[in-house]
C-alpha cells in the first residue's frame, strides 16, 4: 500500500532506541524525511545512521532531553514546518502510592503531560496552515486500565489523553489529526527493566519472570518495535484522515474490553 507520506518530514521524539525508533523507522521506510531525538547524541548518531543506510531518506538528529523547556525549544526550532509529530518519552518510575511527592508528580507531568502539549502547540498551528498534518502520541494501556505500582504514568498519561480529546477535534477542521497508540508490553528495554525487578523480587531468572508476563497476554509474546512502527505510520499516512482523537491498544489482548 502506498501510504502517500512520501517526501514528508517528521519530528519523532525519544526515537534512538524503542518504541521510538520503531516508529522512525517505519515512517523512514515509507519515505518521510526525519528529525530524530534523543538524550545521548551517541545512541542517537547511530540509530540515525541505521535508518539513513537502510532507508536512505535525510535524518537529521537532535540531542535534547524533551521534557524540559529547553529541550523543547530546540526541537521546535528544527522541527518547524515539519508534517508529522510523533511525542514519546520515557516512563516515570514504579512505586506505591506512599513513595511518591509533589516533586515526582510534577517531574511526571512535564514529562509525559506537558512536554508533549507543548510540541503540539508549537507544531500545530504550521500544519493547520498547510491543512495536513498528523501527530501520533506514544501513551499507556494504563490509559484504559490503570496499573496500581505506575500511578504517576496512570496520572500524567490521563491527563495527555484528555487534552488530545478536546483538541483533536478542533484541530480536525483544517486537516490535522491527533490520535494516541497506548502500548502494552513490547520487547524494549523497558521491558527488560519490568523483568529485571520481578526477576529480582523472587529469585528467579530473567526466561522466568518473562513467562510470568507472556502468561497474562493472550497473545502469549510482547509486541515488536516493528509493529508498533506500522500501526503509527498507518495513523500518519494519507489513508487516516477519518481517525480523529483515537485510543488506539496495542497489547496482545490483555486489556479485556468489549468496547
Amino acid at each position: 500500500m502506498d501510504l502517500g507520506i512520501r517526501g514528508k518530514k517528521a519530528l519523532v521524539c525519544a526515537s534512538s532506541k524503542g518504541l521510538g525508533r520503531g516508529c522512525a523507522a517505519a515512517l523512514a521506510e515509507a519515505g518521510v524525511d526525519l528529525i530524530m531525538n534523543g538524550r545521548s547524541a551517541d545512541s542517537l548518531a547511530t540509530a540515525a545512521e541505521d535508518i539513513r543506510a537502510a532507508f536512505g531518506v535525510t535524518v537529521t538528529e537532535v540531542a535534547a532531553d524533551v521534557s524540559t523547556e529547553a529541550g523543547q525549544t530546540t526541537l521546535l526550532e528544527a522541527a518547524e514546518g515539519v508534517d508529522i509529530l510523533v511525542n514519546n518519552a520515557g516512563g516515570p518510575p514504579p512505586g506505591m502510592w506512599t513513595d511518591w511527592t509533589r516533586d515526582d508528580f510534577i517531574a511526571a507531568l512535564d514529562a509525559n503531560m506537558l512536554a508533549p502539549i507543548a510540541m503540539m502547540n508549537g507544531l500545530l498551528p504550521g500544519m493547520m496552515d498547510k491543512g495536513w498534518g498528523r501527530v501520533v502520541n506514544i501513551t499507556s494501556v494504563s490509559v484504559k486500565a490503570p496499573i496500581p505500582q505506575l500511578g504517576l504514568s496512570n496520572s500524567a498519561r490521563a491527563g495527555l489523553t484528555g487534552y488530545v480529546a478536546g483538541t483533536a477535534r478542533q484541530v480536525a477542521p483544517s486537516g490535522v489529526t491527533i490520535n494516541n497508540l497506548l502500548p502494552g508490553i513490547h520487547a524494549t528495554d523497558r521491558a527488560d527493566s519490568l523483568d529485571s525487578a520481578v526477576a529480582n523480587a523472587q529469585n528467579i531468572d530473567m526466561d522466568a519472570a518473562r513467562q510470568q508476563r507472556y502468561a497474562t497476554i493472550p497473545a502469549r509474546r510482547y509486541g515488536s518495535t516493528s509493529e508498533f512502527g506500522a500501526t503509527c505510520v498507518f495513523l500518519c499516512s494519507e489513508h487516516a484522515g477519518f481517525i480523529v482523537g483515537q485510543n488506539i491498544l496495542l497489547d496482545g489482548g490483555a486489556h479485556n474490553a468489549t468496547i
